[in-house]
């Protein structure tokens, strides 16, 4: 039987840790042990931890802030299990996740699985129509639920992403601690020959950011992730990636339509007034709410136009630096 280890390292998130273990407690696959990294937090989740000790095999580590990369890093030198399971802490669990992931890993082993994430019902609206639109056709393509992706091979993501111990024995782990890691590892891992998948019923619902304001400098930093992982593997920046950069600028550049000839002007609203109304149909669809429809078109524009600029930002600091430079986003703050 596959032992597994489940590694979460966690920053300043005691209550949603809670909510993540009492998921966990519940699993009807109980082969696992729990490795919590608290990776330099100010609030700590060591009593969390310590009140599941009776229902979980878990295990507390407390080192320095670093980046999550480096805490899930820490997490692999002191877990047992022979196949390693990565959450973010902001995550919920059906009962069944483990059961399916360890029944798909018997009937089609991968060394790298990824699964998608959703809203819970009892998200608040706001995170309703976040998780929307980090998941829509509208504004990611649906890429991250997808076996194939216009970004190319699937690239699990460390929010709900598995590897066996061989994949972190041959990587070494997370290169860089911020700035794009998770998609850098997956990226490594494929090229020394692991094979990656998706596992489509492996979801988590996934909080994410609980304001708009907090959503739009986490996908600043996304954006600015990206140009990262150029750094590291400049062929992995693909033109679908530019897509929430032209959106902004196109988006900006309407009111200036109107100064070169005003059917031109029309022609950008009348194409942006389409965009808006597809977005909310299908977003009220999908939620069977209007006001999350509503909320989702003002998520996707925060990630759109977040996304870009910080794409803008980073790429415009790519271009005077050196070329063998890398970031490993070990001394940048991850937005809170």
């Amino acid at each position: 039987m596959r032992n597994y280890s489940i590694i979460i390292p966690v920053y300043n998130r005691p209550d949603e840790l809670g909510e993540l273990l009492e998921c966990l407690a519940q699993q009807t696959f109980k082969n696992f042990e729990v490795v919590v990294v608290e990776d330099g937090s100010k609030i700590k989740c060591k009593d969390v931890v310590d009140s599941f000790k009776s229902q979980l095999d878990i295990a507390y580590y407390y080192k320095e802030n670093g980046g999550q990369g480096f805490a899930r890093n820490h997490g692999f030198e002191r877990a047992k299990g022979d196949y390693f399971i990565i959450l973010d802490s902001d995550a919920l669990l059906e009962p069944n996740y483990l059961a399916i992931v360890d029944n798909r890993l018997n009937t089609n082993y991968v060394d790298l699985y990824g699964g998608p994430d959703t809203d819970h019902p009892s998200f608040t609206p706001i995170q309703k129509a976040i998780s929307y639109s980090m998941t829509s056709v509208f504004t990611t393509g649906g890429i991250r639920g997808k076996k194939s992706n216009l970004g190319g091979t699937f690239h699990p993501r460390s929010f709900n992403m598995g590897l066996s111990r061989q994949v972190w024995e041959k990587t070494g782990g997370f290169q860089i601690s911020r700035m794009g890691e998770d998609i850098i590892f997956s990226i490594s891992a494929l090229r020394f020959g692991f094979k990656s998948a998706l596992i489509p019923e492996a979801f988590i619902y996934h909080k994410r950011r609980t304001g708009f304001g907090a959503f739009f400098r986490q996908l600043r930093f996304f954006g600015r992730a990206r140009i990262n992982i150029g750094r590291f593997y400049p062929t992995e920046l693909k033109l679908v990636h530019t897509f929430p950069l032209l959106f902004t600028l196109g988006c900006l550049s309407i009111p200036f339509l109107g100064l070169i000839h005003p059917w031109l002007f029309y022609l950008g609203a009348g194409f942006l007034c389409l965009y808006v109304t597809l977005l909310f149909m299908d977003a009220t669809r999908q939620s069977k709410s209007l006001k999350v429809g509503f909320l989702s078109v003002i998520a996707a524009f925060v990630q759109l136009f977040g996304y870009g600029f910080g794409f803008i930002q980073e790429g415009w600091t790519r271009l005077f630096e050196a070329k063998t430079h890398r970031e490993t986003g070990a001394h940048i703050e991850y937005p809170s």
